[in-house]
C-alpha cells in the first residue's frame, strides 16, 4: 500500500523525515519496504498485515504515527452533521435494505446540479502519488477520500437508477450485471446486490455497474457508503475473481463509524469541484453494533508477565488511549478487580487482553524486550512423533534430498492421476475427493488426497530451470471425503519423495550413473531406518507406476505405501523427458508401528574381503529373496550381501537376466584366509544354484 508524505502531513503534527518516519513506523509492527522521492513527494510503501486494516488509509498510518511519536492529528471531526445540506428531511423511502445481516449498515445522499469534469491539478497529483488514475472529479474524490479515510464508497447516476430508488438485497440466481470494467458477470443468491427498482446496479462491495456509472452527462449523483459483512464481500470477490481496491477494504473490515464522516467528507469534496446542492443523509442502520469489550485482571502485570517490560497501570493506560483504546468508568465495573476497555470501531484485531499486551509493546519499542526465557512451571519435551519425524527429515537431507513445501491444494487435471496409501479413501463413498467451494488459486479446487500432485511440480519447476539432478521430499496432510457428523474430511499425515537424473558413483571422481528404483527403495529404507521401523517390500502394479519397477511397502504384514517410477502417461503429462523415481508411505501408520531397539557393536578391527558373483535367474526372481536365503543360510563369516546390478539382452534367453550380487567376509577375530573365504562362498554357489541362479560364465 502506497502513503503519500505530504498528503500525511495534512492530517498529523510530523517532526521526523520520512526515512525517521518509516522507521518508527516498521518498529511498532507497520512493515515499510521502502520510500521513494517523487517530485516534491516521498512515497512510502507499506507491507501490511492482513489484520491491520485500520492502516489501509492515511488517516489509520496518521493515527499510529501520533500514538508512538505523542504528537497531534489534524484531521478534522466530520462524523456528524451535514455539510451544506439545503433539502432537509430526504425520502428516506429512497434506500430499501432487504439483507441487514450481510449489509449492517447503508447510508446515502443526493447532491443534484453536478458539473462532471477533470480534477484539479492537486487531486490528481494526490491520487496519482497512490497509484491511482485520474477519471474526472466525482470518480477521483470517492477515490480521494477511500485513500484519505480508509471507506471505499460508490456514486451513481441518480438518473440511471429505475424509480431513483435504491434497494440492498441479496442477488437472484442467475441475475447478470455488467461491471466497471466492461465484463458481464453472473451473481448468485450468495452475492450481495445494490440494485435500483429492477435490477442490480452495482456487485456490494466490490465494483459498480457500468450503466448506473457516472458520466460527463450526469448532472445527478447518489453517493453511496456503506459497511458490509467481510465474510461476504470475500466470498463474492473471490467466487467472481474479481478484485477491487474496495473488497481489499471490506473484506478486511472498515469502520462502522466512520460512515458518516467519509460522506460528508466526499460531499463537502463534490460541492467544492463539481458543484450542486446536497440533501440530507440518509443513514439506515437497523441494529447498531455494540463496541467491543476487553476484560482484563491488571494490564500493567499482564505486560510484565507477557513481555518482561515493567510498566505502570497508568502509563499502560495512557498508550491504549492514544490508540483509542478507552478504560471504562470504574463505577460502571461490577468486579472491581478487573478493568474493561473498549475496543475502537476501527480496530477489528483487537479481541483478548494478549492482544492489549501486543499494543502497549509494540507502541513502547520490540526492541526494548530483554532476551529471556520466560518462566517454565514444568519440563517441556518433543512428543515422540515429532522426535522421530525430525530424525527422518535428518536423513533425507544428510543424502542430498531438499523439503519440499506445497499447497495443499491441487489442480482438478490431476483427478485419478495417482493411486492413493491404502486406509485414506472409503470405498463406499462415491466421490472421495474434497472439492473447495471457494478456491483462492485459479483451478487449485482439490483438497491434495496424494502430495505426489504438487512434489512434481516442484520437479518440474526443477526441470523448467535446468536442473536435471532432482532430490525432493515432503511431509504433510492429505484428505479424502469421510462419513464423519461433523462433515470433515479424513486427513493423513504422509511423506513422499521424488528421485532423477544423475548420482555420483561410488569411488569415482565426479562421474555420475543414472538414479534408479533401488535410490529411491534405498532412501525409503534409510527413512525407515532413523525411524526405527522394519519395513518389506513386494512387487505391485499401481496405475501411475511402471509395471516392473514398483514395489508396495508393508509394516507389520499392512501395505502403508509405494515405491517406483512413474509411467509413460503420467511422464508425458509433467511433460518429463527423463525417468522420475517416486515413494509415498502413510507416516502416521509408520510411526503407530513398534520402534525397533536401536544396536551398537563395535567398529570392525579385522578387513574384510569383498567378492562379486554374477547369476543367471528368471525373469520373475527378486533379489530381495535370494538376499533373505543367503543371509538365513547359516554362513559364519558373510556379514553382508547387497544388490550390485543386473544386466538382460544378448546372450540370455528371454526369460532370464544377470544379477551380479556383492558379498561381503570379515571375522571379528582374525585376519580372513583367501581358503577360509573361497570354502564359504562355494558353498554359497551350492545354495543359489539351488535355488535356480546358476553361475555365469
Amino acid at each position: 500500500m502506497l502513503i503519500s508524505f505530504n498528503w500525511l502531513k495534512d492530517l498529523v503534527e510530523i517532526s521526523d523525515s520520512p526515512q525517521q518516519l518509516a522507521e518508527k513506523l516498521t518498529r511498532a509492527g507497520n512493515a515499510v519496504e521502502g520510500v521513494s522521492q517523487v517530485g516534491d513527494d516521498h512515497i512510502l510503501d507499506f507491507d501490511l498485515t492482513s489484520n491491520r486494516s485500520d492502516c489501509l488509509s492515511h488517516l489509520g498510518i496518521a493515527r499510529e504515527y501520533s500514538a508512538i511519536s505523542d504528537c497531534g492529528l489534524r484531521i478534522a471531526d466530520s462524523s456528524s452533521g451535514n455539510p451544506k445540506s439545503e433539502i432537509r428531511n430526504p425520502n428516506s423511502n429512497s434506500v430499501t435494505l432487504d439483507a441487514p445481516a450481510i449489509c449492517l449498515r447503508f447510508t446515502a445522499r443526493i447532491i443534484r446540479g453536478v458539473k462532471v469534469g477533470p480534477s484539479p491539478d492537486w487531486l490528481v497529483k494526490r491520487l496519482e502519488a497512490v497509484g491511482e488514475l485520474s477519471i474526472n472529479n466525482i470518480a477521483d474524490i470517492t477515490n480521494y477520500v477511500m485513500h484519505e479515510l480508509g471507506q471505499p464508497m460508490h456514486s451513481f447516476d441518480l438518473d440511471k437508477l429505475s424509480e431513483n430508488r435504491i434497494v440492498v438485497r441479496r442477488a437472484k440466481i442467475g441475475e447478470k450485471i455488467t461491471t466497471l470494467d466492461e465484463v458481464e458477470r453472473e451473481l448468485d443468491d450468495s452475492m450481495l446486490a445494490i440494485c435500483d427498482a429492477e435490477k442490480p446496479v452495482a456487485v456490494a462491495g466490490v465494483m459498480g455497474g457500468l450503466d448506473s456509472g457516472i458520466s460527463d452527462s450526469t448532472t445527478n449523483v447518489l453517493l453511496e457508503v456503506a459497511y458490509f459483512d467481510r465474510a461476504s464481500i470475500r466470498k463474492t470477490a473471490r467466487a467472481l475473481k474479481l478484485n477491487s481496491e474496495a473488497s481489499h477494504r471490506f473484506e478486511r473490515g472498515v469502520d462502522i463509524e466512520n460512515l458518516v464522516r467519509a460522506s460528508n467528507r466526499a460531499t463537502e469534496l463534490i460541492l467544492e469541484l463539481a458543484g450542486g446542492t446536497a440533501e440530507d443523509l440518509i443513514d439506515v442502520y437497523p441494529t447498531p453494533v455494540e463496541p467491543k469489550t476487553i476484560e482484563c485482571a491488571d494490564i500493567a502485570a499482564a505486560v510484565t508477565r507477557l513481555t518482561g517490560l515493567e510498566i505502570h497501570t497508568v502509563q499502560a493506560q495512557a498508550i491504549l488511549a492514544k490508540l483509542g483504546i478507552l478504560r471504562k468508568n470504574e463505577s460502571e465495573i461490577r468486579n472491581p478487580k478487573s478493568e474493561i476497555y473498549f475496543s475502537p470501531s476501527w480496530r477489528h484485531d483487537i479481541n483478548i487482553p494478549e492482544d492489549l499486551v501486543e499494543e502497549i509493546a509494540r507502541v513502547i519499542g520490540y526492541d526494548t524486550i530483554a532476551e529471556e526465557l520466560p518462566p517454565a512451571f514444568g519440563a517441556g519435551e518433543y512428543q515422540p512423533a515429532e522426535t522421530r519425524k525430525s530424525a527422518a527429515r535428518r536423513a533425507l537431507r544428510e543424502i542430498g534430498y531438499d523439503e519440499a513445501i506445497s499447497y495443499s491444494f491441487i489442480d482438478a487435471g490431476t483427478d485419478g492421476m495417482f493411486e492413493t496409501v491404502p486406509g485414506l479413501v472409503d470405498s463406499s463413498i462415491e466421490n472421495p475427493l474434497v472439492t473447495l467451494q471457494d478456491s483462492i488459486i485459479e483451478g487449485a479446487v482439490r483438497m491434495r488426497p496424494t502430495l505426489l500432485a504438487g512434489l512434481l511440480d516442484a520437479v518440474r519447476t526443477n526441470f523448467n530451470q535446468q536442473r536435471r539432478d532432482v532430490k525432493l521430499f515432503e511431509i504433510g496432510k492429505v484428505f479424502a471425503a469421510s462419513k464423519r457428523e461433523d462433515g470433515l474430511p479424513t486427513e493423513r499425515e504422509l511423506v513422499a519423495l521424488a528421485v532423477s537424473g544423475g548420482e555420483i558413483a561410488e569411488g569415482k571422481a565426479m562421474q555420475t550413473r543414472e538414479t534408479d528404483f533401488y535410490d529411491a527403495k534405498g532412501a525409503v529404507e534409510l527413512l525407515a531406518d532413523a525411524v526405527g521401523a522394519e519395513l518389506e517390500f513386494r512387487p505391485a502394479s499401481l496405475k501411475h507406476l511402471r509395471t516392473g519397477q514398483t514395489a508396495e511397502i508393508l509394516s507389520n504384514g499392512n501395505v502403508i505405501g509405494f515405491v517406483g517410477r512413474l509411467n509413460d502417461a503420467v511422464a508425458v503429462g509433467y511433460k518429463f523427458r527423463q525417468p522420475v523415481f517416486v515413494a509415498e508411505l502413510d507416516l502416521d501408520a509408520l510411526l503407530a508401528a513398534p520402534q525397533q531397539g536401536v544396536f551398537y557393536a563395535p567398529l570392525p578391527v579385522y578387513p574384510s574381503s569383498v567378492r562379486d558373483i554374477s547369476v543367471l535367474v528368471k525373469r520373475d526372481s527378486s533379489f530381495t529373496d535370494l538376499r533373505s536365503a543367503i543371509l538365513n543360510g547359516g554362513f559364519g563369516l558373510l556379514k553382508n550381501v547387497e544388490y550390485v546390478d543386473v544386466f538382460e539382452g544378448k546372450g540370455m534367453a528371454e526369460d532370464e537376466r544377470s544379477l551380479t550380487i556383492r558379498l561381503e567376509y570379515r571375522s571379528d577375530e582374525r585376519t580372513l584366509k583367501d581358503e577360509e573365504v573361497d570354502g564359504e562362498h562355494g558353498k554359497i554357489v551350492e545354495l543359489l544354484d539351488g535355488l535356480g541362479a546358476r553361475l555365469r560364465s
